[in-house]
């Protein structure tokens, strides 16, 4: 594996940081040059997916949303966000892979999702789709969860690592594969970790417990589509570019979920102020329409 990274080597991403990453909309602005986030999620076992990504976009500042996928997530993107468009056409990011199973997906989709990743318009990859990930020619952000990410290792061909084991040199284990992959790989945990193939790694450590609930990291995805969009209708998307918007995605993520639990007021979001307690149980969906609020608090940074 690659050598040990000092915490001096690592860069903690701050608000600050993810307010510069954040793409103000002007008067010159349409629903197209705001960014156009396609979803191609969800699936009948897990349809719920679809509808957290589809919202998250939309509350993260998407001008479009496209939604491709199975009848029965459709009708539920539809009934919760009636502005979703469900007709293929332009996009300038693909959000794929949350709420699926590789076992499941039919060849179709698979020759679907291969086109995407052979293609040249930035890919956010999560859950169901990572397993398709290494070889793809599109600049793309991963998003695994500990095991997902033991998986990706494997497929590449990287020694196994066990996370848990706090003697584990994590940022360098997210950096060997981010190499290893060519993409941008955030590694999604209480202590988030964001790499590029060149080496450079960010921490993102703004959250709460309370995130581990099943259906936050498809907000994440959705939300880290939008903001890609957002840039990538300006242009070119480099992979440093993307690794700057997935750390911020992530702060965003966690300070919107702050905010939902209860543990952060919305004024003082960015100021990293506090609040004293353990919060509350909180839902995805809560995360999700907390979004705005925290997007606020950032841009007041600018």
């Amino acid at each position: 594996m690659a050598g040990e990274r000092g915490d001096d080597e690592v860069e903690t991403w701050t608000a600050q940081d993810a307010a510069r990453a954040l793409r103000i909309p002007t008067d010159a602005d349409d629903k197209y040059s705001r960014g156009v986030v396609g979803l191609r999620t969800g699936s009948e076992a897990f349809p719920g997916a679809a509808v957290l990504g589809v919202e998250a976009a939309w509350r993260a500042g998407a001008g479009m949303v496209r939604y491709l996928g199975p009848e029965r997530p459709r009708d539920l993107v539809l009934q919760r966000r009636p502005e979703t468009v469900t007709a293929d056409g332009r996009v300038q990011t693909w959000v794929i892979g949350s709420g699926t199973s590789a076992a499941d997906r039919s060849a179709d989709e698979t020759t679907a999702l291969r086109a995407l990743l052979a293609g040249d318009v930035p890919v956010v990859v999560d859950a169901g789709a990572l397993d398709l990930a290494a070889g793809a020619r599109a600049p793309l952000v991963v998003t695994p969860h500990a095991g997902e990410f033991a998986r990706l290792r494997e497929q590449l061909g990287l020694a196994p690592i066990d996370l848990k084991d706090t003697s584990t040199d994590a940022a360098a284990a997210v950096a060997e594969t981010s190499a290893g992959l060519g993409g941008v790989v955030l590694l999604k945990g209480a202590r988030t970790l964001v790499a590029t193939p060149t080496g450079q790694v960010r921490a993102v450590s703004e959250g709460t417990p309370w995130l581990a609930a099943a259906g936050t990291g498809d907000v994440l995805a959705g939300a880290l589509g939008a903001l890609v969009a957002a840039r990538a209708a300006d242009g070119a998307v480099t992979l440093d570019a993307l690794a700057e918007l997935a750390a911020t995605a992530a702060w965003l993520h966690g300070a919107a979920a702050r905010v939902a639990t209860g543990q952060s007021s919305p004024g003082e979001t960015a100021s990293g102020a506090k609040l004293d307690g353990p919060g509350r149980p909180i839902v995805a969906l809560e995360v999700a329409h907390a979004l705005p609020v925290v997007l606020g608090a950032l841009l007041a940074l600018r």
